[in-house]
């Protein structure tokens, strides 16, 4: 259960911590463990790159300095400031105090708030930036919500090793290190990761494959489980068919109420990102087709967005007729997102959420995404408040309905 340290490649050497509990995590149980992988690259220029669960960052900081003099650390690469990657932080800056930290721009707030960091000095690279660390060089990629939105992925360019943190792992408390030296075959624990971590992010896989493309990659050593120096495009190639879209037979309704066109605009914004999709697309306006039509649109839909605006305190026009129609309909199975725009509270919104509620549909709410993704940019129901002309509200309902069209094009 030490933090143990192990030679993987010339002056590179992984420094991690095998977990072979059932450890509890993202609301799983992890019933094979987990390691928590970390790398030094013993350069002109000493390197680290991520490091261990918090609950472990002192034995790091001691493994460490059992391997190299801390103060001599130049960089400490963060790729993503989860704490099961970034957690022994604070224990090594603690000694490393040479050290810079190397981050994208959204990390450093972050690290600097979660371990009192605000002294230290950090650099910021941005998509497609090389760094020198004496004799070797770090080629940075920009992976944003694989699985948050400040994570990158790390490439040294003379041994053409891959660092991408969450990508690529397993949760298994590994005997040997490389996944050719396991006693079985990976293959199986490599898919549960992607399902459980990295599919609900899977339009953000796209970013990924294309960073990848032009790499030539020896070895993968992410930041879980099994580095991978065998079958390196199989494995590649998983995320690539586990993130394809199907499109067959996906059906959107969007039915609204409005006074002054807002959210007439919003559900015009909402009907071209479905449509972007490849989703085709019904969009109602409540005051002007009749209840049974729409009702029986939604009853051969996949997901429905319902929205209205707001009227002193309530929805306007013929909406509550649809909703309560709704609540004797068997919509089980089915997407429902709650939309509107309003001036001064937005209550409507709120009433139709409650409205969806009562169906058994599985309704979209922010509490659920972030329970389930960890993402924060994506928020339901969708409120606006005045007309969407801002591009942050355009985005805002961007995110949304992408999300849904995520649920729904799923091939997994």
């Amino acid at each position: 259960m030490s933090t143990q340290s192990k030679q993987i490649a010339g002056d590179i050497h992984w420094v991690g911590k095998i977990d072979n509990r059932q450890v509890p995590f993202h609301r799983l149980i992890l019933a094979k463990g987990t390691t928590y992988n970390s790398y030094l690259l013993k350069t002109g220029k000493p390197t680290v790159i991520d490091t261990v669960d918090m609950e472990f960052g002192r034995e790091y900081a001691e493994c460490l300095g059992g391997m190299i003099d801390l103060m001599d650390i130049h960089y400490i690469v963060i790729n993503h400031t989860e704490p099961d990657h970034s957690g022994g932080l604070a224990a090594l800056a603690a000694q490393a105090l040479n050290a810079t930290i190397v981050c994208t721009e959204i990390a450093v707030p972050e690290l600097q708030e979660m371990y009192k960091l605000h002294s230290r000095n950090f650099l910021v690279v941005k998509d497609g930036d090389t760094l020198d660390i004496g004799g070797k060089t770090l080629l940075f990629k920009e992976t944003p919500y694989l699985h948050t939105a400040e994570t990158m992925i790390t490439y040294c360019i003379e041994d053409q090793i891959l660092f991408p943190c969450d990508i690529f792992s397993t949760h298994v408390a590994v005997d040997n290190l490389f996944s050719d030296e396991a006693s079985f075959d990976i293959t199986e624990d490599y898919k549960g990761y992607y399902a459980a971590i990295i599919h609900p992010h899977r339009r953000y896989v796209r970013t990924l494959l294309e960073a990848v493309k032009d790499l030539e990659i020896r070895m993968i050593a992410p930041s879980h489980g099994f580095l991978i120096r065998e079958d390196i495009p199989k494995f590649i190639g998983l995320y690539a068919t586990m993130s394809r879209e199907t499109t067959q037979g996906k059906k959107a309704v969007i039915v609204y109420t409005t006074i002054k066109n807002s959210t007439k605009k919003m559900a015009a914004i909402i009907e071209n990102c479905l449509k972007e999709n490849n989703i085709e697309t019904e969009v109602w306006n409540a005051d002007k087709s009749s209840t049974a039509d729409i009702l029986r649109s939604i009853e051969s839909a996949d997901a429905v967005f319902i929205g209205s605006s707001t009227k002193y305190a309530d929805m306007i026009g013929n909406l509550e007729e649809v909703l309560k129609g709704m609540q004797v309909m068997n919509l089980e199975g089915k997407l429902a997102t709650a939309f509107g725009s309003y001036g001064w509270s937005g209550e409507a919104i709120e009433v139709i959420q409650d409205y969806l509620n009562g169906t058994n549909m599985t309704v979209q709410s922010t509490s659920e995404v972030i329970k389930t993704t960890g993402m924060t940019h994506v928020e339901f129901p969708v409120r606006v408040r005045f007309s969407p002309k801002e591009p942050e509200k355009v985005q805002k309902i961007k995110n949304a309905t992408e999300f849904v069209s995520d649920l729904l094009l799923s091939s997994i």
